[in-house]
């Protein structure tokens, strides 16, 4: 008698997710994992058709920031409508847990300012009883609310300090008892299936008030004493962001005290100028070869950054902005409206923080709609004006509500093949959940399968499939998905490989509080499944967003 199963995804080519070539083949899926691959026989209780599409395992997104957005939108919008079916959070040390009571305000506001979240719409959404403090609550909290994909977490390290040492945690290194209640607090997130530790100590990352975010202030010794903590588990890696003395060699020398994996945060085409991305590859290589785990983050798309002057986000790091990043609203019109603010701006920055006004664009001035996508350069040489003086001016007239778009790195697409192919990488930096206002790159997926397989064949599909899911999963410890074999978890992206990409960004207004967010739609996803259960089909939901939802929390690395 022919075995019966839940799902058969029949008359697809599979591409496994190991680099291997494609083969012609069914999925069968019973209880959530995958049962059968190759020709199957048997019936199901629902069948897909996937003639002329790619079935692959789902897309695992390592760096998004989901960790409030979680609370209030259990289908984590907007990544499954590109194919990831697994996300990590708590990147750049960043998230909502561990957190008293009495810091939930000042965690928000840090969320606000480097993250570039709404207040108001983080307030509403979480709202006033979070219902957990302990990280273990949190993960908690995640598994009984229910999520439409598998959510794993890192520990960040700036809920950790401030959740120690309160206020102080953005002034002061730690002192030593302090540095072992943080060790006992990571430890026992570790036990509660924290897939590691995650910190920064990058200058962009400003929090609330103008302060540095709690992480920027530890010591590099705090933060190795944090990561030893790894040693004593079977699972877990560190995730960074680099800054000043804290880079290749404090990452090699933790990959190698605790033997496990550092992934760093990130490596861009033209990050320290034209080129320079090879010196940070070859240092990759290095490390490597001495058997430590170092792997840089890269991305497949533009680093681009809409925004306004009341969160000028881009600028932030520049020592001079630091009062506009304490200001409230009126203070930051009376700094852009100061000559001697605008004089230092010139001198300090003259091209803006690429060297380049013409990669800044005019998205949107109220009242001038003819301005709309025009270079602010060009602009301002038509009226006249210096591009400060024009940036500012729009600022003040508009009540900061005038926006903009700076493309910052990443835009040499000679330099990002580089990247996509080199050996060292991993595919990360979607941000998926952060800066909704000003960037939306969670629709990685779609545009590494898109631009840089299908139009620019820098890729095979098999290399595209394979860092979308198997390398992830290899360097973050996931162990239970990111491959099409049999007793692996039944999470599939099927798409047709002519049609699948993202759409242009459009912005919306559905965050809590009718708070706006750039989204971008997915197009030739034939279906995505997780968990066994087809959670959308032909580019739209399939499921009760209201109930039973099959994503689960991959405690350690794995669905227990």
């Amino acid at each position: 008698m022919a075995e019966h199963f839940d799902l058969i995804v029949r008359g697809g080519t599979l591409i496994d997710g190991t680099g291997a070539p494609r083969s012609a083949g069914d999925v069968a899926v019973k209880d959530g994992r995958i049962a059968a691959l190759g020709e199957v026989a048997g019936t199901a209780d629902r069948e897909i058709d996937a003639t002329g599409c790619i079935v692959a395992p789902g897309f695992i997104d390592v760096h998004t920031h989901y960790d409030a957005q979680v609370m209030w939108d259990r289908m984590l919008s907007i990544s499954p409508w590109h194919g990831v079916t697994s996300v990590v959070v708590g990147n750049c040390g960043f998230g909502i847990a561990p957190t008293r009571a009495a810091h939930r305000e000042l965690i928000l506001r840090t969320l606000e300012n480097v993250e570039g979240m709404s207040y108001d719409a983080l307030l509403e959404g979480v709202g006033d009883d979070w219902g957990f403090e302990s990280f273990p609550e949190y993960l908690d909290a995640v598994e009984e609310r229910g999520t439409a994909i598998n959510f794993a977490a890192l520990l960040g390290h700036t809920p950790l300090r401030m959740f120690v040492m309160g206020e102080e945690s953005t002034e002061r290194e730690a002192t030593e008892g302090e540095i072992a209640q943080m060790q006992a607090i990571l430890r026992e997130g570790l036990e509660a299936g924290a897939v590691g530790f995650a910190t920064s100590k990058s200058p962009t990352h400003v929090g609330w008030a103008g302060r540095p975010v709690p992480s920027r202030e530890a010591s590099y010794e705090e933060i190795r004493a944090l990561a030893e903590v790894l040693g004593d588990f079977d699972h877990g890696m560190m995730q960074a962001t680099v800054g000043p003395g804290f880079f290749f060699e404090q990452f090699g020398e933790i990959a190698g005290a605790t033997d496990s994996h550092v992934s760093w945060t990130a490596l861009l085409g033209g990050m320290a100028g034209p080129g320079s991305h090879r010196g940070f590859l070859e240092a990759s290589e290095k490390l490597l070869d001495q058997g430590l785990p170092v792997f840089p983050q890269v991305t497949c798309r533009p680093l681009n950054f809409e925004f306004q002057w009341s969160a000028p986000f881009p600028f932030e790091s520049l020592p001079y902005f630091k009062p506009v990043s304490e200001a409230d609203h009126a203070g930051k019109l009376r700094i852009y409206a100061d000559d001697a603010f605008r004089a230092q701006f010139k001198e300090k920055a003259p091209g803006g923080i690429t060297g380049r006004w013409e990669d800044t664009v005019i998205v949107d001035v109220p009242g001038e709609p003819d301005l709309a996508e025009r270079p602010v350069c060009e602009v301002a040489e038509e009226r006249g004006v210096h591009p400060v003086d024009l940036l500012l001016d729009f600022a003040i007239s508009s009540d900061l509500a005038a926006r903009f778009r700076m493309a910052i790195f990443n835009t040499v697409e000679e330099e990002v093949a580089e990247l996509l192919t080199h050996p060292a990488v991993v595919l990360g930096l979607s941000d998926a959940g952060a800066h909704a206002s000003q960037l939306c790159d969670a629709c990685f997926s779609t545009h590494l399968l898109s631009h840089w397989t299908r139009e620019k064949q820098v890729l095979t599909l098999e290399e595209a499939v394979r860092l979308l899911t198997s390398r992830s999963a290899d360097v973050f410890g996931i162990t239970d998905r990111g491959r099409l074999e049999v007793g692996l978890a039944a999470d599939l992206a099927i798409f047709d490989p002519d049609r699948v990409a993202c759409s242009s960004l459009q912005r919306v207004h559905d965050l809590p509080g009718g708070g706006d967010r750039l989204i971008s739609e997915a197009t030739g996803m034939r279906a995505v499944v997780v968990n066994g259960t087809v959670l959308r089909e032909n580019d739209a939901d399939v499921i009760d967003t209201a109930g039973a939802l099959p994503g689960r929390v991959l405690r350690g690395g794995r669905a227990r």
